[in-house]
């Protein structure tokens, strides 16, 4: 067997690799169901509760924090720790891979609401807007840049990390890797190569579509010094403070 670009190309151009149920396409399917999945529970949970510690100020700190102590977790470990727990099957991967992607888009949503300017609250507030209709009118469109740019990262980690599903059974792409440590390094090779690509389509997905919903005044990064938004007070009332 070739070894090299050169067996690593001679195993992409194999027809064979592309028919029948342990194909590439078949692998790149798996891999993708395994991925919307994981970015599916990760958005109903991180958007969500960051948008609520972001517009209240309440947790910040030891939310955000937890969860980007999450981060250092190896997700290999845990698969194995979650698999001798839960036996071999989709939920070990599932839950490692949304441990994983959960940081970045909670931080992400967190700081979008949390660096608008004290100015456009006040605004909203001035025009008799109350708390909810702030976060959802203003704030969760202002931080728009900042969510997708942390559900991006967070796809990318996804995207690269769910081969560990092959490691308990299933498929994807890290079926590919895994089972070229039996046949030599160019099968190896292509299975990182079709990782790689399928990231950086998805990735130019996302910026495509971060193109066509967020307004193009948001896409700019805002030059000069902001006014800092202070803790709304909790017992104020609901119209008179000021949402962080």
């Amino acid at each position: 067997m070739k070894s090299g670009l050169g067996g690593m190309w001679a195993w992409l151009t194999d027809p064979a690799h592309w028919t029948g149920t342990e194909s590439v396409p078949q692998r790149v399917l798996e891999h993708l169901g395994y991925t919307v999945l994981t970015m599916v529970i990760t958005l109903v949970i991180a958007i969500p509760l960051g948008a609520w510690i972001g517009h209240t100020g309440k947790g910040g700190f030891l939310v955000v924090g937890f969860a980007n102590g999450l981060r250092a977790l190896p997700t290999l470990g845990l698969l194995v720790l979650l698999a001798s727990a839960v036996g071999i099957g989709l939920l070990g991967p599932l839950v490692s891979l949304v441990i994983l992607a959960v940081p970045a888009v909670l931080a992400g949503t967190y700081a979008g609401i949390r660096n608008i300017d004290a100015a456009v609250i006040d605004a909203a507030l001035g025009m008799g807007m109350r708390g909810r209709e702030i976060l959802w009118k203003v704030e969760l469109p202002n931080a728009a840049p900042l969510i997708i740019g942390g559900v991006r990262g967070a796809l990318l980690q996804v995207i690269s990390t769910a081969t560990i599903a092959a490691f308990v059974g299933l498929g994807g792409l890290g079926r590919i890797i895994i089972d070229g440590l039996a046949v030599g390094i160019p099968q190896m090779a292509a299975g990182a190569l079709l990782v790689a690509l399928l990231a950086i389509a998805a990735d130019l997905l996302l910026s495509g579509l971060q193109r066509l919903i967020v307004s193009p005044g948001l896409q700019a990064v805002p030059t000069g010094r902001r006014r800092l938004r202070p803790v709304p007070d909790p017992h104020a009332s609901d119209t008179a403070r000021a949402p962080a």
